[in-house]
């Protein structure tokens, strides 16, 4: 049995608090690990750590700090296979998928190797007569990462990069589910050369994560998960006089017009719907037929499914994986059910399928004739279900996710550049795509819905990711001319 510890100052601790949680294959349903979990004591000693590195690492030179962070992308680049492996045996994703997810994290990296461009400041001259005014970040000091168990390896990376190019400490407490890929990640960047301290991990759950939130020496804090855990991140951090980011939950739309490439169409909703068993904040759970697009659109999808191969992660031909947990499952295959009871039409009933071994499996299921008062449309089931809502109307659907609680993600398909364009202006979220199922940013943009997707002034990663993790120092100087001056220059008389 895999034993799973804590990194502090720059090595494996294992656990005190005589508190364990296990971890599991979902692909077989055995425990594979034991993981150790943080006591109030643990999370402090870790938080010591960064502050006691705080204070050299803030005044290591830019190009230092860059160095080490090239150093630390080129490892993760040849671990990349490892880091993947690691996410299919805990999460279960299948290999592509992880491997989509790694790559998608070194952008990250990459983005934090060229921050001296982004620290550089502003200098007004001659402001006022003899007075020279001029603006620099500084970083906050120990920041820290709560992070989900869907993408255990991308959103950590989303956060310790940036945090520490820009100068802070960092601790991490990741998903409890599957901790080994950000553990590994984590020794990967003490490999790299960076000082102990700098990045510490505690494993842990609510106990570690109330002690983060409400820490005197933690001054910034990122999170993504669920809502009513996002919310209740945000009013705890910051009634602690926190800076936090709490990214939130997800109902994404994808609106699919009359015109749309029915093809194209389908395939972006089954890849998107369905991939990593749907456990995505950026998952389609909701497709919006328009109009005589519904029929041709969800046969299409049919034919998808009914060829979807689901399995090992590991085996290469799978496409699709199982849940991270049996009680995962359990509660998307109720969602199902309670969609038929409310009226929904079941097209594929992903309970049906059957599996050889104990694993946390569940087929993919598509729902046609939902409507918005349905519990598989009002919640987020982070499961292989997919929701049809058909609507006679464009400016019906655009009605739909304005009025939805969510607002993370929207996309549409149409070969309309005039409905492309206005969908760009009506799509009530923080990030839309014009047939692009899931529009997820690049690393040198930043991340982040509105509505209940988030929470806090700020977005994640990227430039604003800069912003989130310092802080301005705006200073005033004039200084005297040195011909009126008292004091000796040490200039020669003919200069």
């Amino acid at each position: 049995m895999q034993q799973i510890n804590h990194l502090i100052d720059g090595v494996s601790v294992a656990g005190t608090s005589g508190r364990t949680a296990p971890v599991y294959n979902p692909a077989t349903g055995a425990q594979s690990g034991e993981l150790a979990l943080a006591s109030v004591e643990e999370i402090d000693a870790a938080v010591a750590s960064a502050q006691a590195a705080f204070e050299g690492w803030k005044n290591t030179s830019i190009a230092k700090r860059t160095k080490l962070m090239f150093n630390y992308r080129n490892l993760v680049v040849e671990n990349a296979d490892e880091i993947a492996a690691r996410l299919t045996a805990e999460h279960g994703k299948v290999l592509s998928d992880a491997g989509g997810e790694v790559a998608r994290a070194i952008e990250n990296i990459e983005f934090a190797c060229g921050l001296a461009d982004h620290l550089k400041g502003s200098y007004s001259e001659m402001a006022s007569t003899g007075v020279d005014v001029y603006s620099v970040r500084r970083p906050l000091g120990v920041v820290a990462g709560i992070t989900p168990f869907n993408f255990p390896a991308m959103v950590p990376l989303w956060m310790i990069p940036n945090a520490v190019a820009c100068g802070n400490t960092f601790v991490l407490k990741p998903s409890e589910r599957d901790p080994s890929a950000p553990l590994f990640i984590a020794e990967l960047f003490q490999e790299a050369g960076f000082p102990p301290g700098v990045l510490n991990v505690v494993q842990g759950d609510k106990v570690a994560v109330d002690r983060l939130l409400v820490h005197p020496d933690v001054k910034a804090l990122s999170f993504v998960g669920s809502t009513p855990i996002a919310k209740y991140v945000y009013e705890t951090g910051t009634a602690h006089g926190k800076r936090v980011q709490a990214l939130a939950g997800a109902k994404n739309h994808m609106v699919v017009l009359p015109d749309a490439d029915i093809d194209l169409a389908a395939d972006s909703a089954v890849s998107a719907a369905y991939g990593s068993a749907g456990e995505r904040c950026m998952a389609i759970s909701v497709v919006v037929a328009v109009g005589d697009v519904a029929d041709p659109l969800i046969d299409a999808i049919k034919t998808r499914v009914d060829k979807l191969v689901i399995g090992d992660g590991t085996d290469p031909a799978s496409e699709m994986g199982p849940l991270i947990t049996a009680e995962a499952r359990d509660r998307t295959a109720g969602y199902v059910q309670a969609g038929i009871d409310a009226g929904a039409t079941a097209v594929v009933d992903g309970r049906e399928a059957n599996f050889d071994n104990d694993g946390f499996f569940l087929g993919v299921s598509l729902l046609d004739n939902v409507t918005p008062d349905m519990t598989c449309y009002t919640d987020e089931i982070f499961g292989p279900v997919l929701s049809v809502v058909r609507t006679d109307t464009y400016q019906q659907s655009v009605q739909l996710i304005r009025d939805n609680p969510w607002g993370n993600g929207a996309a549409i398909f149409t070969r309309d550049g005039g409905a492309a364009r206005q969908f760009q202006e009506d799509a009530d979220a923080g990030m839309v795509g014009i047939n692009v199922p899931i529009p997820v940013p690049v690393g040198y943009h930043s991340f982040g819905g509105w509505k209940d997707s988030a929470f806090g002034d700020t977005t994640i990663y990227g430039p604003e990711g800069i912003h989130f993790y310092t802080k301005p120092k705006v200073l005033t100087s004039r200084w005297p001319d040195p011909a009126g001056s008292a004091v000796n220059l040490g200039f020669p008389t003919n200069q």
